[in-house]
């Protein structure tokens, strides 16, 4: 009889364990629809709101992983209650949108990661991920098509987030400006209401000059992205002038590494990073989920699961982002 009981109870913990982020108080279900209201990301009822959460490794690669039981291993294992779906534009052979990739899979992927998101309880940012085409003019029109369609597709659902260009670089904020100005409409057109992420310069970096001129929509933030071995203090302090301006932040990638995604580690620095983020109500996505062996990595390089993950299938970087979702979503 006491072995019954004892094994009820480890069922009933276990399965407490692994599914209790699905009740935290930042999730689709209990919040609703996000906006924006002066730089705070906010849900339905106006009250600011803290997304906390993991990147794909680029949708293209990162196949194995756009599964429901993956799903509910981010969302209820590691804590997240936002998920992001970089597709990446650029890229040789299947790996890029824009330049060879197959975009039927490539766009069912991205679909069905918004419905692993939604059964999940969790928030889903579609990135369309500029990074070595550096302008996002080269492939507007394709961006055009792309967001036209996902909004259409997605405009029923109040989980979704459009990132419009990951890192521009080897440009400037003007034309940035102005690629958003002919994307925006589109996405507005199908989804009026949706929050939408405009990348910043120089690898979305330069919050502080896109702030001196930012563009006339509501429901935008801008990206800051950091990694805490190469970027500091002077980044933060970009990111301050920057709000000081009045312009909304969202981290939709960093990570506690250098900035190629390989070692060092600088975990002092991370934490630096994460309370001044957390001081200013603005969320952050760390870079990312797949077990590639670089620094940035989640998992282990060895580990090959797709579900069932203990404590010791995640990498360094890994356990460290599930003990910061932890012990910040409790706050």
């Amino acid at each position: 009889m006491k072995k019954i009981i004892v094994l009820l109870l480890c069922i009933f913990l276990f399965g407490c364990s692994s599914t209790k982020s699905f009740d935290g108080k930042d999730r689709p279900s209990s919040r609703g629809a996000l906006q924006v209201v002066g730089t705070q990301l906010c849900g339905a009822d106006g009250k600011e709101i803290m997304l906390r959460g993991i990147s794909s490794h680029g949708v293209s690669l990162s196949h194995m992983y756009t599964n429901p039981d993956t799903y509910h291993e981010i969302s209820a294992t590691m804590g997240a209650n936002v998920m992001r779906l970089a597709l990446y534009t650029w890229g040789v052979g299947s790996v890029g949108y824009c330049t060879g990739g197959d975009k039927k899979t490539l766009y069912q992927d991205v679909l069905n990661g918004v419905q692993y998101a939604k059964e999940n309880n969790m928030y889903v940012i579609v990135d369309w991920h500029i990074l070595e085409d550096g302008d996002p003019t080269i492939h507007q029109e394709e961006a055009k098509e792309f967001f036209a369609r996902i909004s259409e597709d997605c405009k029923d659902e109040t989980h979704v987030l459009y990132e419009i260009c990951n890192e521009p670089n080897k440009t400037d904020w003007p034309t940035i400006r102005a690629y958003a100005e002919e994307i925006i409409p589109i996405i507005r057109e199908n989804d009026p209401d949706s929050v939408i992420i405009v990348g910043t310069p120089n690898w979305s970096q330069d919050v502080d000059i896109a702030a001196q001129d930012p563009l006339e929509y509501d429901n935008l933030l801008y990206t800051l992205h950091f990694y805490s071995a190469t970027h500091k203090e002077a980044l933060r302090d970009k990111a301050q002038n920057a709000l000081n301006k009045g312009l909304p932040l969202f981290v939709t990638e960093f990570g506690i590494c250098s900035s190629s995604g390989g070692f060092p580690l600088d975990i002092e620095e991370a934490e630096l990073w994460i309370d001044f983020l957390e001081e200013r109500g603005i969320s952050y996505v760390m870079w990312n989920f797949s077990k590639t062996g670089e620094a940035c990595a989640a998992l282990r390089a060895d580990c090959l699961k797709t579900k069932d993950y203990v404590r010791e299938d995640f990498s360094q970087t890994g356990q460290w982002l599930i003990d910061t979702i932890a012990r910040r979503s409790q706050k």
